[in-house]
C-alpha cells in the first residue's frame, strides 16, 4: 500500500483541481463557448443569421431572423419571430422582458435555439447580449490549459488585515469601463524577501484576487490572473499561487474582465499557476 507524504497529497490535490478547471472551461456553459457580444442600441435590435443584422448569429446555426431584442434604458424585451423554435429557460418563447446578469452577479434568462444560447449582460452603462455556441471554433480547437510545474514554495500563509470600514475600489475592465466595489481587507505575505499585499473582494464564501506580477505578458496572460482563497481562519489565509488561473478574456475576445488595482500589481515574478503563450 502506498503512503503519500504531505507533499505527494498536495500535488495530487492540485492535479485533480487542474483537471476540474479544465473540464469547467470546456463545458457547455464554459468560456470556450462564448462566441459573440453585441451591445444593444435603444429600440429594436434584430437578431438572426443574416450578417446585416445588429445581432448577427453564426450562419449555420440559426434562421435568418429569430426575432428582435427591444432595448428601453436598462430593460430588454424579446419579441420572437414567427415559426422559430426559440426557448426561454427551456420553455417556448413568447414576448418576454429578459432578466440580465446584473453586472455579472445575477442569473440571467437564457434564450436558446439549437446549439446557441443568448443572454443579457450589464456592464456599466452598456447593455448587451452575450452569445454562447456549443459548437464554437474555440471549443473545438482548444489544446488545453498550460501550467507551470507545481511548486509548494508558492503555497503561502498570508495574514488577512481587514479594512475598517471596507475600502472603496474602482475596478476598470479590459473594455475601459469602471465599476465600484469594496475590499474587506488585504492579504499580507512575504515572497522573495519582499513584504507584499493584495486587496481582496468577497465572492460568496471565498475571497477573490485579481493580480499581475512580473511574468505578465511574457510567461503569463498580460492583463491579469485570478486567484481565490478561503475566508480567514484566526486571521490567516492559505494563498496558493499554484491555483492562479487566466481570466476569461484569455480564452475569448467577448469577455469583459476586470484589471488589477494598482495595489495588486506585484513587483516580483510568480512562476506558478497557469501560463499563457497566446496559442489557445
Amino acid at each position: 500500500m502506498t503512503h503519500f507524504t504531505t507533499t505527494d497529497t498536495y500535488i495530487a490535490d492540485i492535479i485533480a483541481w487542474r483537471e476540474h478547471v479544465e473540464a469547467t472551461l470546456r463545458a457547455d456553459d464554459g468560456w470556450l463557448t462564448v462566441a459573440g457580444l453585441f451591445w444593444l442600441d435603444e429600440g429594436e435590435n434584430k437578431a438572426g443569421a443574416d450578417p446585416s443584422l445588429p445581432v448577427a448569429l453564426p450562419a449555420d446555426s440559426a434562421p435568418a431572423l429569430i426575432g428582435s431584442f427591444w432595448r428601453s434604458g436598462r430593460r430588454v424585451v424579446l419579441q420572437p419571430a414567427a415559426d422559430v423554435d426559440l426557448q426561454i429557460n427551456g420553455k417556448p418563447a413568447t414576448q418576454h422582458e429578459l432578466r440580465s446578469d446584473a453586472g455579472g452577479t445575477g442569473t440571467p434568462d437564457l434564450v436558446t435555439i439549437g446549439a446557441l444560447t443568448i443572454f443579457v449582460i450589464e456592464r456599466g452603462d452598456r447593455i448587451g447580449l452575450r452569445l454562447r455556441d456549443r459548437n464554437s471554433l474555440a471549443r473545438r480547437t482548444f489544446r488545453g490549459r498550460q501550467w507551470f510545474s507545481i511548486d509548494p514554495a508558492y503555497r503561502l500563509t498570508a495574514r488577512f488585515v481587514p479594512y475598517e470600514p471596507p475600502k472603496p475600489l474602482t475596478i476598470t475592465s479590459i473594455l475601459g469601463d469602471t465599476s465600484e466595489t469594496t475590499s474587506p481587507g488585504a492579504l499580507h505575505f512575504t515572497l522573495d524577501g519582499q513584504a507584499l499585499a493584495l486587496d481582496t473582494t468577497r465572492s460568496g464564501e471565498r475571497l477573490s484576487i485579481v493580480f499581475r506580477d512580473l511574468t505578465a505578458g511574457h510567461e503569463t496572460y498580460g492583463a491579469a490572473r485570478f486567484l481565490t482563497t478561503s475566508l480567514p481562519v484566526n486571521g490567516l489565509v492559505e494563498l496558493d499561487f499554484n491555483r492562479a488561473v487566466n481570466p476569461p478574456c484569455a480564452f475569448t475576445e467577448y469577455a469583459t474582465c476586470p484589471l488589477p488595482s494598482p495595489q495588486n500589481r506585484l513587483p516580483v515574478r510568480i512562476p506558478a499557476g497557469e501560463t499563457y503563450q497566446g496559442n489557445h
